[in-house]
């Protein structure tokens, strides 16, 4: 369960900012749109959140920080030693094009709250540390620091334990603490490590899901008939889905170091395919999945995640929930994610969009919604819609188009002269 995200001096992002999926006092849709974490400082967080801005105004930024940081733990321990960091910083201020860029989560991880996060330049990592509240005082697990000279400094706490001067050895200026003794199995780090490799799902930009997932859903009788439901619900005229395999050709590529060669060759393979029975009154015809829709294909293709998303209680991210899909179905998945019977295992959904539609007291909590902005420095600022302090039952809709928010744009009487 993710609870709070902050980052600083990532491309748009100059200033720190912040976005917190903890709880307000509000007791609106709290059974609904709420899960209990049994903190006694922190008692209800959010299924949802989302994110409103104009375009260019940071909201994608802010996906892309947290997927950053995810790639960085995923594979910072496997980089070779002189590799540097895609990182950019926000390079419309001098000293913060020198300064690093910070990312740091809270989450909760069976019962334990985690608070990690490092800094960084392209070149190495300036520090990192770790966090855990077992009980109500947090615990210092490591903390890691550059010193002048660039090398590394560690302080460990009591409570990390396994061969910590091991890993320190092996951690790189360029890797981190964390993904480094992962990868030497510290049982105490590694659920950290897993939660950002199995639990932290991020769609970039509006991609578009391979439909391999889903597919491969379909092959089993349970699978095919949760999949075929979720798009009988959405009003999708399908009345059964089948997997049929299909040869193919696949490329493999094999380069030679010793010979300097690179060998191509082409292989026969099999794949599967999923068709899709339409039925009108009497008559049946299926259809291949480049026959459907954009909407239906993507659709398709998040099926299968979704639902694993909701049965094993992950976190998705995802930019551009809207693409593609129509306003009552992005309404429907908001939803499935707020309600306790579909989602029993605290799923999360946080998603960046332009669908004022969902704008909805009805559907949202007022602490569920963010806004994005461009300050004049051209810097980027993340807003909760509380701090406009609205009213219960207020017209958000009608609010945020009106410009009462912030995060739409300011547009010239006409985009051509």
């Amino acid at each position: 369960m993710l609870l709070e995200f902050r980052v600083r001096n990532f491309r748009s992002f100059k200033d720190e900012c912040s976005l917190s999926l903890v709880a307000s006092r509000d007791r609106s849709l709290e059974d609904s749109n709420t899960i209990e974490t049994h903190i006694l400082s922190l008692p209800r967080a959010l299924r949802s959140a989302v994110i409103y801005g104009a375009n260019a105004s940071g909201k994608s930024n802010l996906i892309r920080a947290l997927a950053l940081m995810r790639v960085m733990v995923l594979q910072s321990a496997g980089l070779q030693p002189n590799l540097l960091f895609n990182v950019q910083p926000f390079r419309l201020d001098p000293a913060s094009a020198a300064a690093p860029t910070l990312f740091e989560v809270t989450l909760l991880l069976e019962g334990t709250r985690y608070q990690y996060g490092f800094e960084f330049t392209p070149a190495r990592i300036i520090s990192e540390w770790l966090l855990v509240y077992q009980k109500s005082k947090p615990q210092k697990w490591f903390d890691r620091r550059a010193d002048g000279e660039g090398r590394n400094v560690f302080e460990f706490g009591p409570h990390l334990l396994g061969a910590k001067r091991t890993w320190q050895d092996a951690t790189r200026p360029n890797a981190l603490f964390l993904s480094t003794a992962a990868q030497l199995n510290s049982e105490s780090l590694t659920p950290l490590y897993k939660w950002f490799a199995e639990t932290l799902n991020i769609l970039l930009d509006g991609e578009q899901l391979p439909p391999d997932f889903s597919t491969g859903m379909i092959r089993t009788a349970a699978g095919r008939a949760r999949i075929t439901s979720l798009l009988s619900r959405a009003d999708i005229a399908i009345t059964s889905i089948s997997a049929q395999p299909t040869k193919s050709v696949k490329q493999s590529v094999t380069l030679n170091p010793a010979k300097g060669t690179v060998d191509t060759r082409m292989e026969e393979t099999e794949i599967l395919l999923p068709r899709f029975k339409h039925t009108i009154g009497a008559v049946s015809a299926e259809f291949e999945l480049a026959d459907e829709s954009q909407g239906t294909q993507k659709l398709f293709a998040l099926a299968g995640p979704l639902l694993d998303i909701l049965e094993k209680g992950k976190i998705l991210v995802i930019d551009e929930l809207e693409r593609s899909l129509h306003p009552a179905l992005v309404r429907q998945i908001i939803e499935t994610f707020q309600n306790p019977e579909h989602n029993g295992h605290g799923a999360q959904l946080i998603f960046t969009t332009h669908d004022t539609a969902q704008l909805d007291s009805t559907l949202l909590r007022r602490d569920q919604i963010w806004f994005t902005e461009k300050r004049r420095n051209q810097s980027s600022e993340l807003i909760p819609l509380t701090e406009f302090s609205p009213r219960k039952g207020e017209a958000l809709e009608k609010g945020y188009l009106s410009g009462r928010y912030g995060g739409v744009p300011v547009l010239a009487d006409q985009l051509v002269d």
